[in-house]
């Protein structure tokens, strides 16, 4: 999980999504502040039935301010603040999902390799009773059938072999995608995280924890924001401005050749009051969409809620199945080790055939396979239902590591400074790794 977590180039793509978000609040910040500009011009002119031509070259600087929107401005920030935490929400969920797949290949490596050793014991065993059929045949014992079916059987058990050996590459394989390095000698699970109550008592957990359903929820609420903002795009806009600036004309006669120069300067301060008064239907389209979105993630945060509850129920369900499984399967294993000692010294005795010991062999075999898989999948149900819960998280499962802050970022850009020691850093890095172009 620490490599995983470390590694995952998901959670680095995430991170930037959230930075990306945390600047949608300093652009909305910096909509009440003033907006200073340069325009500089030149131009040439000349008037019919006029001898000469005018040129004339300005250099003007103005700045503009909004003074009063009545909400409409904070209104956006708040909406931009709600899109920051649900996308935090949305961080969560993806780090849960990188620990779950982690867990996922950690548990299939250690299920292949058990199942590769099985099988290898497998075909050792088989290779036994071969040479015990050969051995019985030479001296008359059994029929060359017998021979032929322990061969058969053992052909079959190194075809499962291979396919065991496959299957381990291919954990192996998932292995290095989900951490960034190979499994090599893997140590013993952990023991099993502590369980509710009870399946109602999870379900509470996971409604008060999911990070699925705190984003659904901050979609919820920016959504309602969406639609005070749109109402509020009819409102008066006050805005002042001001603007000062230096020209200069130069008027050339066409015959003579002589022209004058004219400086000039202007200077003006003003105030502008605006408002819509038709748009064609605009704005009260963008009201109503507004409150369709609204609709949406409302429905969006019924149905999370839902989908969560069953998450929770089938991972408990999945815990009871493997854990009722794993004492069947015991019982299972002891009766067929039982079985398949009783026919081999029956088989020796010659009351029993060669076909009844690799029957017999092979019940064993698949009980024993049955109980890895089964063991497995209890260990991943139980990490599956900390997730369900919105519990998978670094900081949940306590594995301690430094973790990454989502708020470090925000405080440093969420005043819209023209720069931040932060980004110029973040830079700096991205630089040297080359991932910036």
């Amino acid at each position: 999980m620490v490599s995983a977590y470390r590694s995952s180039a998901l959670i680095e793509q995430n991170r930037a999504v959230l930075r990306a978000a945390d600047e949608d609040v300093a652009s909305s910040v910096a909509q009440l502040r003033p907006v200073l500009q340069w325009v500089a011009s030149h131009q040439i002119s000349r008037t019919e039935g006029n001898h000469g031509s005018i040129r004339s070259s300005s250099l003007m600087i103005g700045a503009e301010i909004p003074l009063y929107d009545w909400g409409r401005s904070q209104l956006a920030i708040d909406a931009a603040k709600e899109q920051v935490l649900a996308t935090r929400q949305a961080l969560v969920g993806i780090e849960q999902d990188v620990l779950l797949q982690a867990t996922n290949a950690f548990f299939s490596v250690r299920q292949a390799t058990e199942q590769v050793a099985l099988q290898e014991n497998s075909v050792r065993v088989l290779g036994q009773e071969r040479q015990a059929a050969q051995d019985r045949f030479d001296v008359g014992e059994i029929t060359v059938t017998d021979v032929s079916l322990a061969e058969a059987r053992l052909a079959a058990s190194r075809a499962a072999l291979a396919a065991a050996e496959g299957d381990l590459e291919v954990a192996q394989e998932q292995y290095l995608a989900a951490t960034g390095k190979q499994p090599g000698t893997l140590a013993a699970p952990p023991p099993l995280p502590t369980l509710p109550a009870n399946v109602e008592a999870a379900r509470a957990v996971a409604q008060k924890n999911h990070p699925a359903i705190k984003q659904a929820q901050r979609m919820a609420a920016a959504a309602e924001l969406g639609v005070a903002a749109a109402g509020a795009e009819r409102n008066p806009n006050l805005s002042a401005n001001a603007q000062v600036g230096v020209g200069r004309d130069y008027e050339r006669d066409t015959f003579t050749g002589s022209g004058d120069y004219e400086t000039r300067g202007t200077a003006s301060v003003g105030l502008e009051l605006s408002q819509t008064i038709y748009s064609g239907g605009r704005l009260p389209a963008e009201h109503r969409k507004a409150m369709a979105s609204r609709d949406e993630a409302r429905a969006v945060l019924l149905n999370t809620a839902r989908d969560v509850n069953e998450q929770v129920g089938t991972a408990w369900a999945n815990i009871s199945v493997a854990g009722a499984q794993l004492g069947a399967i015991d019982e299972q294993i002891a009766a067929a080790q039982q079985a398949y000692e009783g026919v081999r010294e029956e088989a020796q005795l010659g009351a029993r055939t060669t076909l009844d010991v690799l029957d017999a062999e092979q019940s064993l075999l698949e009980a024993r396979a049955d109980k890895i898989s089964a063991e497995a999948n209890l260990q991943l149900a139980h990490y599956q239902l900390l997730a369900a819960m919105g519990l998978l998280t670094v900081e949940d499962l306590k594995l301690g590591i430094p973790t990454y802050d989502p708020s470090e970022y925000y405080k440093s850009v969420r005043d819209a400074p023209y720069t931040s020691k932060q980004g110029e850093s973040l830079d700096r890095v991205l630089r040297a790794i080359g991932r910036e172009n």
